[in-house]
C-alpha cells in the first residue's frame, strides 16, 4: 500500500518505519528541511530504542523515503496519516493550527480515492472539521474519506507497542474506509475496535487522562502512607494483584510528564468543559501531579537544611527513562526551583542532556553518574534509568561531600540504604 505520513516526530517516524517494515511504501513528510536532511543522511532526530535500525532498513529496501513535498507525496499515497503536533495553548486547549494547515494541503493535492487519517490526538470532532475543510479546498468530484486511528504508543517502547498492539481504534465512516484501514493493520495481529470518529477520538483522550489518573492515585496513597509509616510500594503490589486494577501506573514518583499526559489532560479538561460538563476529577489529578514536585522540593530542603550555596547532582533528566524527551519533564520544575533558591546543579543523564540544554541553564553536565556525585551535598533521583538502579552504592557514598540521596523514583531498598550509612528519603516509604 502507498502511504504518506504528515509530520516525521516521535509518532509520525515511528508510524512511517513501521509500516514500511510490513513491506508498504511509504513517504514521511515534514516541514522541518534540516529533519529530512538528517533523515535522509540516515541519521535519527530522536532517541528510541530499535528506531534508528528500522528506518536503515526500511531505506535500504527503498520502502521508506523522506520529503519536505506534501503535495508530491498526496498525490501518490492511497492513505495520508496526520500526524503533526498539537501543542497546548495557554488556556490548555490544543492548537489545531498545524491540523487545518496540513488538511488543506492535503486537499488540494488529492489524486485517486484517499484515505485522510487524523493520526495526531486531537479533541473529539476535529475528524468533522478536517472532512469540512478537504470538502471546502479539495477539487470538484474529490474522491476521499477521513478516519481517526489514534496511537497508544508508549516513549521506549514505540515499535513494540505499534507492531504488537493490544487494539487498534479505527473510526471509520464508511465501508472503503473501514476495509483499507482493516486490510492495512491485518499484519499486526491485534484486535481492531471499529467505532465512529467522535468515539475513536474520544478513546485517546479518555485513556490517557484514565492512566494519568492511576498515576496521581498512587501519589495520593504514597503521601497517606507517609504520614502513617506504611509503604507504598506493598500497598501498590496489593492493589495490583486485583485484574480489576492491575500493577501498571502504579509507581509512586515526583509525578508524570512527557507530552501526552500533561496536555492531553489539559485538553480533555476544556473538552468537557465546552461540552458542558466540569470534569473535576481531571482537575484534582492535576493538582496532585504538580503537587509531588512541591512535595519533593520539601523532602530536599529538609534533607540539606539550606538549598543556598549546595551543590546538588541530578541523575536523570528526561521525563521518563529510554527516551531523550525533555517536554514538560518534572526535571526542569525542580531544578529550576532548586537554582532559584541558589543552589548550583549539575547533571547527567544518558540520553537526554543535548535536550536539556535547550529548557535548562546554568547547569554542569557531565559524563557519567559518577563524575556528578563527586563532591556533591545530595544526590537526587528524577529519572529511572536502569543504569542508576546498578551504580555501586558504596563509591558512590565516597564520591559525595555528604551521604545524602533524595530518590524520587523509588530505585533504591530504604534498608540497604541506611545499612550503608545514607541519609536517605523517598517517595510514600518510611
Amino acid at each position: 500500500m502507498k502511504i504518506s505520513v504528515i509530520g516525521s516526530g516521535y509518532v509520525g517516524l515511528v508510524t512511517g518505519a513501521c509500516f514500511a517494515s510490513l513491506g508498504n511504501e511509504v513517504v514521511c513528510v515534514d516541514n522541518d528541511p534540516k529533519k529530512i536532511q538528517m533523515l535522509r543522511s540516515g541519521g535519527i532526530p530522536i532517541y528510541e530504542p530499535g528506531l534508528e535500525e528500522l528506518v536503515k532498513d526500511a531505506v535500504k529496501k527503498k520502502r521508506l523515503s523522506f520529503t519536505t513535498d506534501i503535495a508530491s507525496a498526496t498525490k501518490k499515497s492511497e492513505v495520508v496519516f496526520i500526524a503533526v503536533g498539537t501543542p497546548p495553548r495557554p488556556n490548555g486547549e490544543a492548537d489545531l493550527s498545524f491540523v487545518e494547515d496540513v488538511a488543506q494541503k492535503i486537499a488540494k493535492n488529492l489524486g485517486g480515492y484517499t484515505v485522510i487519517v487524523e493520526k495526531s490526538t486531537v479533541p473529539v470532532q476535529t475528524g468533522h472539521k478536517i472532512k469540512d475543510t478537504v470538502k471546502h479546498y479539495a477539487k470538484k468530484g474529490a474522491q476521499f474519506d477521513v478516519a481517526s486511528n489514534p496511537e497508544f504508543l508508549r516513549e521506549g517502547t514505540a515499535i513494540s507497542d505499534f507492531m504488537h498492539p493490544d487494539r487498534v481504534v479505527l473510526g471509520v465512516e464508511s465501508e472503503k474506509a473501514k476495509k483499507l484501514l482493516s486490510e492495512l493493520y491485518k499484519p499486526l495481529g491485534g484486535q481492531l475496535v471499529l467505532t465512529d470518529i467522535k468515539s475513536a477520538e474520544i478513546i485517546k483522550h479518555a485513556s490517557n487522562s484514565f492512566l494519568a489518573t492511576k498515576i496521581s492515585f498512587i501519589n495520593a496513597i504514597s503521601n497517606i502512607c507517609e504520614a502513617a509509616g506504611a509503604d507504598v510500594e506493598q500497598v501498590a503490589l496489593g492493589m495490583g494483584l486485583d485484574k480489576r486494577i492491575g500493577k501498571s501506573f502504579l509507581n509512586a514518583g515526583i509525578g508524570f510528564g512527557g507530552f501526552c499526559f500533561p496536555k492531553d489532560l489539559s485538553a480533555f479538561i476544556r473538552i468537557a468543559e465546552k461540552l458542558g460538563y466540569d470534569f473535576e476529577l481531571l482537575k484534582a489529578v492535576e493538582r496532585i501531579n504538580d503537587g509531588q514536585k512541591k512535595l519533593y522540593l520539601k523532602k530536599v530542603e529538609e534533607a540539606l537544611w539550606n538549598v543556598n550555596g549546595k551543590t546538588l547532582a541530578v541523575l536523570g533528566l528526561a521525563f521518563k527513562p529510554n527516551t531523550d524527551d525533555m517536554r514538560f519533564a518534572p526535571a526542569i520544575d525542580i531544578i529550576e526551583a532548586l537554582q532559584a533558591q541558589g543552589a548550583k546543579v549539575r547533571a547527567y543523564d544518558p540520553h537526554a542532556m543535548e535536550r536539556a540544554k535547550d529548557c535548562l541553564k546554568d547547569i554542569t553536565y557531565t559524563k557519567d553518574a559518577y563524575t556528578c556525585a563527586k563532591g556533591a551535598d545530595a544526590l537526587l533521583i528524577l529519572t529511572e534509568w536502569n543504569e542508576f538502579k546498578e551504580l555501586d552504592l558504596v563509591k558512590l557514598k565516597k564520591l559525595l561531600k555528604q551521604p545524602v540521596v533524595v530518590d524520587g523514583r523509588n530505585i533504591y531498598d530504604p534498608g540497604k540504604m541506611k545499612k550503608l550509612g545514607f541519609r536517605y528519603a523517598s517517595i510514600g516509604r518510611s
